[in-house]
């Protein structure tokens, strides 16, 4: 029996006057994997930032295992459980890795302890003391991801974690995307390197022009690659 952990109905969401998510329907189960495809300007980006309530406005129903988020502030939505990864990943530049591990506020009992984080990534362990603005781009990553962690969080929302980074980073970044579906974290990617979210999804939605525009299971993928290409380009 699969679990519902996320269902975002009829979600609309407005930056001042212009209306970027058009009635997006979508769930995702406990312990799943489910990636957003799209283009650029598709409203990927939009849709997690909606989830969080990280928009001018917005309208529909997020509900967030079991609770109605569509009406309480950030902070509060947060606490439900929920850890977000940004693309612009937002680590303190200033302080050092070990003081960016121990920032986080708690939002759901169960986070990972630091030296299990450093475990996880070993570049981290050899840079504890390092300073924000020192580490490479795919420590910086590694450093964003390794930080939601921390809160107890159990749904991830993941905004193109890959994007720009060397072969070696997005292989060791796949492999923790496995392991945290092995412990079953709940995560939803926005994804634009198809190669990267193919293996690791269990669901796949496309959208297009602030909807979803298809959605279906990753052993359907084979059949989806001629709709992927019209859509996607890939």
């Amino acid at each position: 029996m699969t679990t519902e952990f996320l269902r975002v109905t009829n979600l609309h969401a407005f930056y001042g006057e212009s209306h970027i998510l058009h009635g997006v329907d979508f769930s995702v189960n406990r312990g799943e994997v489910v990636t957003l495809l799209g283009r650029n300007g598709a409203g990927r980006t939009t849709t997690l930032k909606a989830l969080l309530g990280l928009v001018g406005s917005r309208s529909g129903s997020v509900m967030i295992n079991g609770r109605e988020a569509i009406g309480l502030p950030p902070h509060r939505i947060a606490r439900l459980g929920v850890g977000y990864c940004p693309e612009e990943r937002g680590i303190y530049a200033s302080l050092s890795t070990e003081e960016n591990l121990s920032l986080p506020p708690l939002v759901g009992s169960g986070g990972i302890a630091a030296e299990e984080l450093y475990a996880m990534f070993p570049n981290l362990a050899e840079r504890r003391a390092t300073q924000g603005t020192r580490l490479s781009g795919g420590e910086q990553q590694m450093l964003a991801v390794a930080r939601i962690l921390r809160t107890g969080a159990r749904l991830l929302l993941l905004d193109e974690i890959s994007e720009g980074l060397a072969p070696v980073i997005v292989q060791a970044l796949a492999r923790t995307v496995r392991t945290l579906r092995e412990r079953g974290y709940t995560i939803v990617m926005v994804e634009q390197n198809f190669r990267f979210a193919a293996p690791l999804a269990d669901r796949f939605y496309v959208m297009e022009r602030g909807r979803i525009v298809d959605g279906f299971p990753a052993a359907a993928l084979p059949a989806k690659m001629g709709m992927l290409h019209e859509f996607l380009g890939v």
